[in-house]
């Protein structure tokens, strides 16, 4: 009987906590606090490790997914099963929405990178939440148009900006720096390897970009943690632009410049 009360406390606290955190997602918002407990009792949270898979790619696009707490990486995987990171996702964030649009299979999988909080939202109780709630359709459309202006902004990176520039770039977005932090830690499980993935370089070429930004004093890398030092240096570097030669705008990602 100690461990069903227990139990029981642990759902009710994960439930407040839910209705909480709910309240700070930009999507939610705009279904009042009456609606927010709606969407709450609609779906529920779940409780993931480091390294633990929450869709996979391919999958039916049957629930929209919320990031209430820890952080996660949204990975493709090509048909000879090489991967690369497409997005990292932190709190108050929203996954999983294209499929349930256009009820075609999960694009990406997703994978935890720390201890983290999901809510999950079944397709029929968000229709039934839109239906109520004519706002929450908005919504869906300004994270599309989010999305759409993210890739737009990755696409122009790829073009215009050489690989240092996309490597700094990268750097403070995943940090999400502040103008009065002087030193950020990163240290959230990616790789070099998902680095590299999610600005189109090589793993050496950017082992070699973060030995660089070292030697210059831009960073510190203590095992797997790298340590942003001069944001404003890393700043000016994410806007250099990559030299145009002829053509050269419609090089591949892979190209390492």
């Amino acid at each position: 009987m100690a461990l069903d009360v227990s139990n029981t406390v642990r759902r009710r606290l994960r439930y407040t906590q839910s209705v909480d955190l709910l309240a700070g997602v930009p999507l939610f918002r705009v279904l009042g606090k009456e609606g927010i407990i709606a969407a709450a009792q609609a779906g529920s949270c779940r409780i993931y490790s480091p390294g633990q898979l929450i869709c996979h790619q391919g999958d039916p696009g049957e629930h929209l997914y919320v990031v209430l707490e820890g952080l996660v990486k949204v990975v493709f995987t090509s048909e000879g099963g090489d991967e690369m990171v497409l997005n990292i996702m932190g709190p108050a964030e929203v996954f999983g929405e294209l499929a349930l649009l256009d009820g075609s299979p999960r694009s990406a999988s997703v994978v935890t990178l720390q201890p983290s909080s999901i809510f999950v939202l079944p397709r029929a109780q968000l229709l039934e939440l839109i239906s109520r709630n004519p706002g929450l359709a908005d919504g869906f459309l300004k994270l599309i148009g989010k999305l759409v202006r993210k890739l737009t902004e990755q696409a122009g990176d790829l073009a215009f900006l050489d690989l240092k520039g996309r490597l700094a770039k990268l750097l403070l977005r995943i940090s999400e720096e502040d103008a009065m932090v002087r030193s950020v830690v990163l240290d959230g499980g990616l790789t070099q390897s998902d680095l590299a993935g999610m600005i189109g370089a090589s793993r050496p070429a950017v082992n070699r970009a973060l030995r660089s930004f070292a030697a210059r004093g831009l960073i510190t890398i203590q095992g797997r943690t790298i340590v942003l030092r001069d944001l404003e240096s890393l700043r000016r570097r994410s806007r250099v632009r990559a030299p145009v030669r002829g053509f050269s705008l419609l090089v591949g990602p892979a190209q390492d410049r």
